[in-house]
């Protein structure tokens, strides 16, 4: 097992500048944790991967920007034995929506889009999509009816989903099951023609009225790329992830670094292996929502630009302001949640979970309610592989975890509860 590099340096030996350039605590303790008690949480990702619970992991966390921790545990690819290491890549699902809205954000600072603009401003189509309105008949069948939007769906709804869009899904719902019958996540298309599709398709409920998590960050995509007139990885690399030097994020990682990539094991009551894309797999469909690769070092350099107001190493991305509106709540006191959105338990963006949606990410508005540790103003979110990041910026703390397992949310759980647990000093 790979040992603790918050271990190493307490023993006075020198690790690589693995987390590129962010520097690394003394001590957990230079930093207000307690290292006996981060072990719990190293012993904890262990027991997992012995229990196959999970393949491997790499945890990184970060306060008063040093690094406290930055450890590998258990197989980057538990068939071929190989043991996980800190540089391995990952392919990151929806933590790529929060990369998007910062894209989305740079272009709002240069006056080629706001948050207010209706989203048919961008893509025409979308002027005229339709609302599907179920109608109840008298022997108890449901069909759906359709109806104009009240107000345009905003570039505002997209990022904070309340647009009315939502995701393929099998079942009894005409509008999520046309999702699928118009194949659009189909790996071969453009983002144009993704936009194309969903603009066809009715709405599952008015902009502005519930939030749905759905392809709205699909969406966003294409609106950078008709607003910066760039493809979205090509902004994203040049405005991003080159200015930070996150040299391993990208939509998909190039040839040579294949043996990085970390891989599934066989999971689930059927003992199968997750469809989890390996790293270096090209698709045509840049999916602004979820198509993107990252290691958790490159990660850790995204989130030090947050908590530093927008910059990192004398690159600016953003102005702090524009920081502090991606990270407040911009749901309206009478949003509902969309009607499975219970699905997401305890990170569930809702005012009885004490938490509320901002730019990108879930953000924390209570103490209370929620079964999590944290605090106010804390934010979030995770994708569907299994990695998960939060930003405390009253702690002056974010965390990374990086896994490939469609079954981790538990452990979203446990870092919470173990992070804080082993956060004593200020």
């Amino acid at each position: 097992m790979i040992r603790s590099i918050a271990v190493l340096l307490v023993l006075g030996i020198a690790v690589p500048a693995a987390a590129q350039g962010i520097p690394k605590a003394q001590s957990p303790e230079e930093v207000g944790f307690v290292a006996s008690r981060l072990k719990r949480l190293s012993d904890r990702i262990e027991e997992g991967v012995k229990n196959n619970e999970l393949p491997g992991a790499v945890v990184l966390i970060a306060r008063n920007g040093k690094i406290a921790l930055f450890d590998a545990y258990g197989f980057r690819d538990k068939e071929a034995k190989a043991p996980m290491k800190t540089d391995a890549i990952f392919r990151i699902a929806s933590m790529t929506k929060p990369i998007t809205s910062v894209a989305a954000m740079i272009l709002v600072e240069e006056g080629k889009l706001t948050l207010a603009d209706p989203v048919s401003k961008y893509i025409p189509a979308f002027a005229d999509t339709k609302v599907a309105v179920p109608k109840k008949n008298a022997d108890g069948t449901v069909e759906m009816s359709l109806e104009p939007q009240f107000r345009p769906m905003t570039v505002q709804d997209l990022m904070r989903h309340t647009s009315g869009l939502t995701e393929g899904a099998i079942g009894s719902n005409p509008v999520k099951q046309s999702y699928l019958d118009m194949k659009v996540n189909a790996a071969d298309q453009t983002n144009a023609q993704m936009a194309e599709k969903l603009a066809k398709l009715a709405l599952l409920y008015q902009p502005g009225t519930r939030w749905e998590y759905s392809m709205a960050t699909d969406v966003l995509g294409r609106v950078i790329e008709v607003a910066s007139g760039m493809p979205l990885d090509k902004f994203i690399e040049e405005r991003i992830t080159k200015p930070l030097r996150m040299g391993d994020t990208g939509f998909e990682a190039s040839p040579d670094k294949k043996d990085r990539g970390a891989r599934p094991q066989k999971e689930g009551p059927k003992s199968e292996l997750p469809n989890i894309p390996d790293i270096t797999l090209k698709s045509t469909w840049k999916s602004g929502g979820g198509g993107m690769v990252s290691s958790a070092a490159d990660y850790a350099r995204f989130l030090q630009m947050f908590a530093n107001g927008g910059q990192l190493d004398g690159a600016r991305i953003l102005s702090r302001k524009t920081i502090d509106l991606m990270t407040a709540d911009h749901l309206s006191p009478d949003i509902v949640m969309g009607d499975d959105m219970w699905r997401l338990e305890a990170l569930e963006p809702s005012q009885r979970m004490g938490q509320g949606f901002g730019l990108g990410f879930a953000v924390r508005n209570e103490q209370g309610r929620n079964p999590l540790p944290g605090s106010p103003n804390d934010y979030y979110w995770m994708g569907a592989y299994g990695t998960y990041f939060w930003h405390d910026p009253r702690e002056h703390m974010y965390v990374v975890f990086m896994t490939q397992s469609e079954m981790a949310r538990p452990y979203r759980y446990l870092m919470r509860d173990l992070v804080y647990q082993a956060l004593i000093g200020n």
